[in-house]
Parts: structure tokens; sequence; C-alpha cells
């Protein structure tokens, strides 16, 4: 690590210090490093995040008044500031503020290390900050102020869960992600008018948590590359691959690593019950809006934002600088999968009777979950039998999927995909099969579709609801 009188511009305000360790680091850096910097020159790196396995951490500071940018470095629990920071013979550098990303406001940033009294104290200004500009339930509110000191950690951890909140046009899905957003780390804003592409990159050189409207991307091809961000990016270790052409034309294929904090807002539930499962979610537009909530955001906003945002650095560089010790599922008392969800939430919090109210929210949503997953099974399979009393084999989805759009689209509020009704009878153990280009429900299915009917009791469900005779599809399974 080097620090020439060039490189380093210390601010008072900071707090910085340079202690005797810094520059015992320093040489001995600056001896190992010597002969190959000698060799070739460094070319410097931008940066807005680092981590080294010695405890030391770089992050990025941005001040908008003053257009300037700076990294923080931190080390043996003292704090300093550079224009630029060299560690293992590579120099690094922070981002020009002049980058498009930062004067649009895709990515925000502090401005400085702020300070703090207690991680309660902290926490509580979080939630308050929450609270004055977003509507949410009071246990849905303490999960995001919990949710948003996480994201200062998280690459320390092996999974984490996403934040979601779910309706329609005009429930405060947009509030939620500004004000949410504008708190986690390296927050990066995709809107809808976004491409996908550059989203993979975004995540896979600047981590941080991404916001994103799922719904902006709805029944369109990069929707499908939204829910592949998501389905990949709760676990450590998963990259998504996919293919560049190199300026010879050929295809290179790369990995993105796509592991983080997410953010989403989305109208309706996800197709796939293993991604819901993921979500730590709340559905808005069930009750009247607060009238203490500003209808436009104040000017005071950003500042607010950023005062928070310089507190959550300094709780970074306290909580988080070194590797966390792992969280026992014994400790937890739930399956593998609630217990990965919740595990990080408990890792921020400071009392036990918070963590008592998010284990107990997160067994009552995953509850809700499950008791969807099983309703939408039966309604498919009420669907089915409808369309398969009295008609001609074969039965094809497209004709399942119209039958539930006119049965239960009310509840869905959008039109089921084939491929959703597929994997629903997928998970059921009945396997469609391709016949001149569609899928279709082969004969041989039949007789394990009738057990699933008596099973699920759909017998006794009608397309209006009410209650019709039992009756066994008319269908010849020969």
């Amino acid at each position: 690590m080097e620090c020439g009188r060039r490189d380093c511009v210390p601010r008072s305000h900071d707090r910085v210090s340079r202690p005797s360790s810094f520059a015992r680091y320093r040489e001995d850096m600056n001896s190992q490093d010597l002969s190959q910097r000698s060799r070739k020159p460094i070319t410097a790196e931008p940066v807005m995040s680092l981590r080294r396995k010695n405890g030391v951490l770089l992050e990025m500071v941005l001040r908008r008044d003053e257009g300037t940018s700076a990294l923080i470095l931190f080390h043996n629990g003292e704090v300093s500031e550079h224009r630029s920071v060299t560690l293992d013979g590579q120099e690094y550098v922070p981002y020009s503020p002049a980058n498009n990303l930062l004067t649009h406001r895709v990515i925000a940033l502090p401005s400085m290390v702020g300070d703090y009294e207690t991680d309660a104290q902290l926490l509580t200004d979080v939630q308050a900050f929450i609270h004055k500009f977003v509507d949410l339930s009071p246990e849905f509110e303490e999960v995001a102020a919990h949710y948003v000191l996480m994201t200062w950690g998280y690459d320390l951890f092996n999974e984490v869960p996403y934040l979601r909140v779910r309706g329609d046009y005009g429930t405060g899905k947009s509030r939620f992600l500004l004000t949410i957003g504008s708190l986690c780390l390296k927050p990066i804003f995709a809107s809808g008018a976004s491409t996908v592409s550059p989203i993979f990159r975004l995540i896979d050189q600047i981590g941080g948590t991404l916001v994103v409207d799922e719904a902006d991307f709805w029944a369109s091809d990069e929707r499908a590359e939204i829910i592949k961000i998501l389905n990949n990016g709760s676990a450590q270790g998963f990259p998504v691959l996919r293919s560049e052409v190199t300026p010879q034309r050929e295809f290179n294929p790369r990995a993105f690593n796509i592991f983080g904090p997410k953010v989403v807002a989305t109208r309706h539930p996800f197709e796939d019950s293993a991604l819901e499962s993921r979500c730590l979610t709340e559905v808005l537009g069930s009750r009247p809006f607060r009238s203490d909530i500003p209808v436009s955001l104040p000017e005071s906003f950003e500042r607010e934002a950023e005062v928070l945002r310089n507190k959550l650095l300094r709780y970074r560089f306290r909580r988080f600088a070194n590797p966390l010790e792992p969280i026992l599922n014994d400790e937890i008392g739930l399956e593998p999968r609630r217990a990965q969800i919740l595990a990080p939430l408990l890792r921020v919090a400071v009392t036990d009777d918070a963590k008592s109210r998010m284990r107990g929210f997160v067994i009552g949503r995953t509850d809700l979950v499950h008791r969807r997953e099983n309703d939408a099974e039966r309604q498919v399979l009420s669907s089915a039998r409808s369309v398969m009393v009295g008609r001609p084999i074969p039965v094809t989805l497209g004709a399942i999927a119209k039958r539930f759009d006119d049965d239960w689209g009310n509840r869905y509020g959008t039109e089921v995909a084939n491929r959703w009704v597929g994997a629903v009878l997928r998970r059921l153990g009945v396997v469609p099969q391709k016949s001149n280009g569609i899928y279709v429900i082969p004969p041989s299915e039949y007789p394990h579709l009738r057990n699933l009917f008596v099973a699920h009791g759909v017998e006794d469900v009608g397309t209006s609801g009410e209650k019709e005779p039992v009756e066994s599809p008319s269908i010849n399974t020969n």
C-alpha cells in the first residue's frame, strides 16, 4: 500500500489518522512490490469497494457539491482518506465524480465516514427515516430497517434474502424502492427503461444492492433476464454465463457474479416458488395510506439519506471488517431455507425481542407462500379437470391456461402463461409432452391426474366457486 504526499488528502472533518501501524504496513508492501513495479508500469484500477483477507477495506466516497471523489481505507481499526491506494502491487483509484453512473444517480454513495453512538440508535434512525417517507406495516418496517443494515456486510454472508413489495400501480412501490434503496450499500437503481446487459456488468464489477421494479420488465424478454439474476443472485458461487462477441467476432462465454442483496417491487407473485420463498414480502395497497406521508419527496430527502449512508459506512467498518462466525441452525431452530433467509437479519439484530419478531415474520410469510402454492396447484387441477370433462384428447397446456384465466384470472390480475401451468403440473408429477409443436397432457398421465383430483378435492370446486356434483372425467385411457 502506497500513500505519497501527492496521493493523500487528509480531511479534518473525517477524523482521519495515520498511526504507526499504517507506516509499517506501507513499508512492508513497498518492499514486497518494488521489484515488480520496477519491471512494468502500474495501471490504476477504478474501484468503489474492495475487501482484503487481512481486514483491509476500501470504500469510495463521493462529494457532489465539491465534485470530488476519494477512497477511504480501513485497517486495524483506523480510517484514512486517499486519492489512490496501492495494494499488492496494484494501484486503485476512485471512480471519477463525472462518471455517468454517478452524475445520473444510478448509484448512491456516502460522502464521508460518519459517526453514531450505538448500533441500536443507528437502527432506530434508519427505521425512523423509512417510517417518515413510506407506508409499511410495523412488522415489515422493522424487517426493512434490519435489511438495510445487513446490506452493508452482505459480502461476508453465503446467502442473502431479497426484500420485496408487491402491489398494483399507485400503491407506493416506487417510493419504497427509492426510500430503502437510498440507504443500502451501493444501491444500483435499475429502471424499466434499462436493458439488462449493463445490469449484469454493474453487479459483477461494483457489487452492492440491486434496486429494481420487476413489473417494468413484465411480458418482455428483459423480464426473463431479470428473473435469471434473481434466481442466481441469492447465494455465493452461482454466476450467470453469458455469451459475448470478441472484436474477432468469436463467441466468448463470460461468467458474471450477481450475488448480492436485492430490493424488488412486483405486481404479482413470482411463478417460481423457490424464488418466491427467498423474498421477505409486504403486499401494498391493502389499507388506507397514512396521512403524514409526503405526497412528493422534499428537498431534504437526499441529504437525510446521505447522512445515514455516512453513518452506515462507519457501521460497515466496525461490524464487517473481518469474517463472521457462522450461525448454527440449532440457534435458529428452522428448516434450512427459512434459516438461510433469517440468519443475515439475526446478525444485525440488536435485541432478542427483535430477533423473535423477525423469526415470527419469516415463519408467517413462508407459511403464506406454501399456502399460495397449494392454492395454485388446486386451481390448476380444477381448470384441467374442467377442460378434460367431455373433451376429446389430447388436452393442451394452452387450453388449461385459458380455462384457468376464465376461472381464476381475477385473483391473479394477469393472464398466466402455458409454461407456468406446465411448471405447476410438473411439480405435481404430471409430465406434459410436445406434440406437433404444442405441449399436451399424454393419455398415460390421466390416471395420475385422476388421483390428484381426488387428493386435492377438486371435484368440489366449480368454475364460479360453487360446489358441483362429483363426477369423474369422461376420458378414454386406452
